[in-house]
């Protein structure tokens, strides 16, 4: 007990300032006259109150965390988080179980953008931008912005960042101090998501819709103000701002800052990773689009165009918004399907993207290459390369590890899904959308459905999916492991 009473008094703490994440739901409650500050007010009080308590009585036991303690921290954090957040949910609608609950605010602070609510265009403002302040905040991270802003906490800062950033390359920093790398990252971040708000203002949107679909594209989890997400506004304008943003949000933050900071684009042509996410990127939209117009389900090119451009690129960058019912008989599975697949392994690595990356795709790739070469000369010193870089062993090992459990989890999950006798398609699309952050699957849980017809055990199976996604696995299950707990 003695061990985890350190992680808990900094958990309280991080506890005290996500509270004041309630404030910004309050002043849009006063500002479009509503009644709902009450539920925030409330819940103020629930977050900030226990930990308060929590951090007095746990105060002496406060110290330096270790490795160890880091990954405890991350974990109990993110599920800490979305518990405490599922209170102004259920306070605003009684009939909501904490099951559901819970589940959309994972969703949200996991950025996976899956939904089991209905009727969002009738929610009250504040609650609506509240789902989409979740998604804002998890995508850069919670841990990554409190080791920014609050560097007396004790933790060590590095194991921190490590545990919580996604990626396999985590060691290099980008400032001497990581809570200068963390402070600059959020600042890029806040920087971009201003300037997506005042496109999406001057592409047609009002700018409450601007503010919480900003939100939702630059943590990459799709919620919307609308059941029909971006269908509900018929804009091209809307949907190439959303594209562009989408794109940014799915490369490496890290290459942002640096190009900010030199002020010169050319720092992207040194991102192979970030070029080869959008080399992929544009050659699927032209394969799928040249598919769908030559099985005959568009009849006009420039349409076919439109719909998968935006479609193929809210997926692939497990965003999650939808322009079109892709998912509908209209559409041959294959497209959606090659859509999902590309959730797997598009989005960078350093980007509120999931999945796979695409770095450790390219490191999968480039070690196949390297085994089918060492079959043909056995004694060859043929170090892996991704770029100029040399990739070490070491990390070759983890990113193979990783997928290793990639699939394994994947595998299990769904046959979880299956067990509780859901369909193949709705299982495996739900688990595959989920675990990458995505959004929506097919089936059932379709782009014009949401996650609201699965049973209460279907949708903890997918809240389970949805953490060890977000925490890149390796963070959740090294502390069911018996060497973690020993001393």
């Amino acid at each position: 007990m003695h061990k985890i009473l350190p992680v808990v008094n900094v958990l309280s703490k991080i506890l005290m300032v996500f509270s004041f994440c309630y404030l910004l739901p309050i002043v849009t409650s006063f500002i479009y006259e509503e009644h709902s500050h009450e539920y925030f007010f409330k819940s103020f009080a629930m977050t900030a109150g226990p930990g308060y308590l929590i951090w007095i009585s746990t105060r002496r036991f406060q110290r330096e965390l270790k490795t160890r303690d880091g990954f405890l921290l991350v974990v109990l954090t993110w599920i800490g988080m979305a518990a405490f957040s599922t209170l102004p949910l259920m306070y605003a609608n009684s009939d909501l179980s904490f099951t559901d609950a819970f589940f959309e605010t994972m969703s949200g602070l996991t950025t996976t953008g899956a939904t089991v609510l209905s009727g969002l265009d009738n929610l009250p403002k504040a609650i609506n931008l509240w789902r989409h302040e979740l998604v804002w905040v998890g995508g850069m991270g919670i841990l990554v912005l409190v080791v920014a802003i609050l560097p007396l906490l004790g933790v060590g800062g590095m194991q921190l960042y490590k545990a919580e950033t996604p990626g396999p390359m985590k060691d290099n920093k980008l400032t001497p101090r990581i809570t200068e790398t963390a402070k600059n990252l959020w600042l890029v971040y806040f920087g971009i998501t201003v300037l997506c708000i005042i496109s999406l203002k001057i592409a047609g949107m009002d700018w409450f819709d601007s503010i919480c679909h900003a939100f939702a594209t630059m943590g990459l989890g799709g919620f919307s103000t609308h059941d029909a997400s971006i269908s509900f506004f018929k804009s091209i304008g809307i949907e190439i701002v959303l594209i562009i943003f989408m794109l940014i949000s799915a490369m490496n933050f890290a290459t942002h800052f640096l190009a900010v900071r030199a002020r010169s684009f050319s720092i992207y042509k040194s991102d192979i990773e970030g070029l080869m996410f959008l080399k992929v990127i544009f050659i699927s939209i032209l394969g799928v689009t040249l598919f769908l117009y030559v099985s005959g389900t568009y009849t006009d090119f420039w349409l076919a165009l439109r719909d998968v451009s935006f479609n193929l690129v809210s997926i692939a960058t497990d965003c999650g918004f939808m322009s079109v019912d892709y998912g509908n008989d209209k559409w041959p599975i294959a497209a959606p399907l090659w859509m999902l697949f590309l959730s797997c392994i598009a989005a960078s690595s350093g980007s509120t993207g999931g999945g796979i990356k695409m770095i450790r795709t390219m490191v999968l790739y480039k070690q196949g290459q390297r085994e089918i070469v060492k079959l043909l000369h056995p004694a060859i010193v043929d170090p892996l390369k991704v770029g100029e870089q040399i990739i070490p062993n070491n990390v070759v090992f983890s990113v193979l590890g990783f997928i290793f459990l990639y699939f394994i989890c994947v595998l299990i999950l769904t046959f979880l899904l299956l067990g509780s006798h859901l369909d193949f398609i709705s299982a495996f699309t739900a688990i595959i959308a989920c675990i990458n952050n995505a959004g929506p699957g097919l089936g059932v849980v379709g782009p014009a459905n949401n996650f609201g017809s699965l049973t209460d055990f279907q949708t903890w199976v997918c809240s389970l999916a949805m953490l060890l996604g977000r925490l890149e696995i390796f963070s959740l299950l090294i502390i069911f492991t018996p060497a973690f707990w020993r001393k």
